[in-house]
């Protein structure tokens, strides 16, 4: 090149030099923008992935991320059992949400409810008598029944006073209060042409057609003879039996009121089981007594059974020294589910169903 500016004017080298200065500038300012242009991309890709924010520790989080699978490491310690651990009781690990070289297990104990008390591993099979059912139970002319609610409809008119009728009754039905388990509700009901709740005073005119029941605190329930097949009907809002809970002094004093207990005249079976069929709860048995036929018993048998097995109620019968109430008696019982037992005069009992 150095050649060639020998035979160059002086105007040309002139102008040579000029635009060698102007093609390295050119050539420089390129250079600075390309790197300019670079760094500007590369900041563009690099700058958002940057977390300037500083690290948050935190504690305990309230909800873990549903897309983050932690593994759970099984942790177990021997521990002597006193007296016993519960058969499901096992360590289980915390996990967190916060980056951590140790994961710190924690033993918990977890025991599963269970609705079926003393069914557990290590308490037994039940609670109550033996059977794991909790229900209390009683006997009355041999038959024995398990329930936690049991009333007791009894015939208090006047012809259970014939042949030692009443006596045996009375016997019977205070032995059967004895034996009920304390903590079982029972009810004692009383009927001869009306109802009432054993205990109450009854003040029966027959030639009126009225009769008066004053029952616990001295309130009065009034009755009244409609006629026909109708026959004696509460008078106004009926009275209605209350349950109570077997204890040492409720029974010893239901016991005490059964022996000196009047009775009253007239026979109508139904009035007794109605009453009975309308208590709140309603009782599972009901220990049904009377000495006696009475007109419509075989109409009460199959309306009343019906009613009471559509309830789920079970009606025990007890036929005391009357022969002819047999059919419809064990039809009643029957209908419900319930026994059947007739007692002879010389006061032994057969059980029919």
């Amino acid at each position: 090149m150095g050649k060639i500016t020998r035979y160059l004017s002086p105007e040309a080298e002139a102008k040579l030099r000029s635009q060698r200065l102007a093609a390295s500038l050119s050539s420089l300012a390129i250079a600075v923008l390309s790197i300019v242009l670079a760094a500007v991309i590369l900041a563009l890709i690099l700058l958002p992935g940057l977390d300037l924010s500083s690290t948050t520790l935190v504690a305990y989080h309230s909800q873990q991320e549903p897309e983050q699978e932690i593994s759970k490491r099984e942790f177990s310690r021997q521990v002597q059992r006193q007296p016993s651990a519960p058969s499901s009781a096992m360590a289980k690990v915390i996990a967190s949400t916060v980056p951590s070289p140790v994961a710190v297990p924690v033993p918990e104990v977890h025991v599963d409810p269970s609705l079926d008390f003393g069914n557990g591993d290590d308490f037994g099979d039940g609670w109550g008598d033996g059977d794991g059912s909790g229900a209390g139970g009683t006997t009355f002319f041999g038959q024995s029944v398990r329930a936690e609610r049991i009333a007791y409809v009894i015939d208090f008119s006047s012809s259970m006073g014939s042949q030692g009728r009443a006596d045996l009754m009375r016997k019977e039905l205070a032995k059967s209060l004895g034996e009920v388990t304390h903590g079982t509700k029972y009810a004692i009901v009383f009927f001869s042409r009306i109802a009432w709740v054993g205990g109450d005073k009854v003040n029966l005119d027959v030639k009126g057609g009225r009769a008066t029941v004053t029952g616990e605190g001295g309130r009065r329930f009034e009755w009244k003879d409609a006629g026909g097949k109708r026959g004696w009907i509460p008078a106004g809002i009926p009275q209605r039996a209350a349950w109570k809970v077997a204890s040492q002094k409720a029974l010893a004093e239901s016991r005490e009121m059964v022996k000196k207990a009047p009775l009253s005249s007239g026979t109508s079976w139904d009035k007794g089981l109605e009453m009975a069929l309308d208590m709140t709860p309603l009782p599972q048995v009901i220990y049904f007594m009377t000495d006696g036929v009475a007109n419509g018993s075989d109409v009460w048998a199959r309306e009343i059974g019906a009613k009471a097995k559509s309830k789920g109620v079970q009606i025990n019968c007890i036929a005391m020294m009357e022969p002819r109430a047999h059919a419809d008696m064990d039809e009643l019982a029957k209908r419900t589910g319930g026994q059947f037992t007739i007692v002879t005069k010389d006061g032994k009992h057969k059980q029919v169903r």
